[in-house]
């Protein structure tokens, strides 16, 4: 049986992004080539609704669904983080 090897990685996040932008919509878009992720902010007291886009994210179709378990995951953790705490108290 083959041993796994984890590779130890440092992420470097560049201070003019350290401080992340605000997303309360989001839109998926998947075509032969690419996934395309746009994150948007609801622009409050819009008629009609409108949707300003702050980030395009392009991910090949692997890294996409790399994504897609990775958040899946941290959202079941804080689920059940949430849950934990509500027993408790």
């Amino acid at each position: 049986m083959a041993e796994e090897t984890k590779q130890q990685i440092q992420v470097k996040v560049d201070p003019s992004m350290e401080q992340g932008i605000f997303a309360n919509a989001v839109s998926v878009h998947v075509n032969q080539n690419e996934v395309v992720i746009d994150f948007g902010y609801i622009l409050p007291n819009s008629k009609p609704t409108t949707i300003k886009v702050v980030n395009r994210v392009n991910l090949t179709h692997n890294t996409a669904e790399s994504f897609m378990r990775v958040i899946s995951n941290a959202m079941l953790d804080w689920r059940n983080r949430q849950k934990d705490q509500q027993k408790k108290e």
